[in-house]
């Protein structure tokens, strides 16, 4: 039995009063206090990424058909129901990582956002955040003779030209450590001379000498997570209170680093510029802050001055969120915030004295630059 002219008009009008239904059902929950969503400019980006060329197109030539006339003639418009269904779960369709990387273990970091791919950067290459147990951290591990370490570079007096401290460094992962330093090819330790927190106090002091304030915090994360009975998944809550006391007690304290170290190899950490090696670093931004692009900004910053001055120091920018990591860390205090990977487990005291003097110089040119042009007094 063929249709009506009267059946295909109620089918239409019954399409009509869905598509209306609908449209008015998303803009209630847009519009409702409770529902927080704003369009920045990198969802636009990643929006435009996620959809085919020939999406794209398709839908520009429903307003003027005109543009459609590029396309080959064996290419379709996607459907309706691919379309709705990327948007809703965020599948796509014929790109199986969308699926797999949230139900296989360890996956999902092939589905994260390189922002800014620097020399050598790719999805194998991206940084590695281990999950070591507690009690593997809590061990001092022996160093091996300074001897066969360079000795710290003595500094110049500081001359802080800053009103106050305005810099916090600190360390989510306190313990971890490089294997130039310790004995026996280890690369975890509770020992600040030969951790993570010793490379932060050297750039402490190589911004202090660039006239930057600083406050660095040398907690020692993997005893205060003992104490509470937490494992190392709960290192970013553990320092996030170390962080929101400092903010508290200094009202000056604006730019947070997290300094961490890569566990990928010496072969991507490792870059030389005329003629000195040097640890090369990684910039992570954690997407689940509502302001992560005011980070984001000055992530990608960042990148752009140390690799213009020191080329492929730096390794990138990457997004990250819950399903690749914490998806914060700590970020969300601060629009001046950073998570740092300086350097990687086979990474020696020299390679990372220099990258934190370059790191240091970079920053204060950065910092004295944003001073004199937003007028503000630190």
């Amino acid at each position: 039995m063929k249709p009506t002219k009267k059946s295909k008009g109620i089918l239409t009008l019954i399409r009509i009063g869905w598509l209306a239904g609908l449209l008015f059902f998303v803009a209630i929950v847009v519009s409702t206090g409770e529902f927080k969503f704003s369009v920045s400019s990198s969802l636009v980006k990643k929006w435009f990424q996620d959809f085919s060329t020939e999406a794209m197109i398709y839908s520009m030539g429903m307003e003027n058909p005109y543009y459609t006339q590029v396309l080959p003639k064996e290419s379709k418009p996607p459907s309706l129901s691919s379309v709705m269904l990327q948007l809703a779960t965020n599948l796509r369709t014929g790109d199986p990582r969308s699926l797999l990387g949230t139900e296989l273990p360890g996956f999902a970091i092939y589905d994260s956002e390189i922002y800014i791919a620097g020399k050598g950067t790719n999805y194998s290459t991206l940084p590695i955040d281990e999950t070591l147990p507690l009690q593997e951290v809590l061990k001092p591990n022996e160093p091996k003779d300074p001897a066969n370490n360079e000795q710290e570079e003595s500094k110049p007096p500081a001359a802080i030209k800053t009103k106050g401290r305005v810099v916090y460094i600190y360390h989510s992962h306190s313990f971890e450590s490089f294997r130039p330093l310790l004995k026996d090819g280890k690369f975890t330790s509770s020992n600040e001379k030969t951790n993570i927190i010793a490379v932060g106090d050297y750039l402490k002091k190589s911004l202090e000498a660039n006239g930057i304030g600083v406050e660095h915090d040398a907690s020692n994360i993997a005893e205060k997570l003992s104490k509470r009975g937490w494992s190392t998944t709960k290192s970013y809550a553990m320092s996030r209170e170390d962080v929101t006391t400092a903010m508290k007690n200094n009202a000056s304290l604006s730019y947070l680093i997290d300094m961490h170290r890569d566990s990928q190899p010496r072969t991507l950490t490792t870059t030389s510029i005329q003629n000195k090696e040097y640890a090369r670093l990684f910039f992570i931004v954690g997407r689940e802050n509502p302001d992560y692009e005011k980070n984001l900004q000055l992530a990608q910053e960042l990148h752009k001055r140390l690799n213009k001055k020191y080329p492929h120091i730096s390794r990138g920018v990457l997004i990250k969120n819950r399903t690749q990591g914490n998806g914060v860390y700590n970020q969300d205090l601060s629009e001046k915030a950073m998570l740092v990977e300086m350097g990687g487990i086979d990474n020696d005291a020299a390679e990372l004295h220099r990258t934190a003097d370059a790191f240091a110089e970079v920053f204060s040119g950065y910092f004295w630059q944003a001073d004199k042009v937003n007028g503000e007094v630190k």
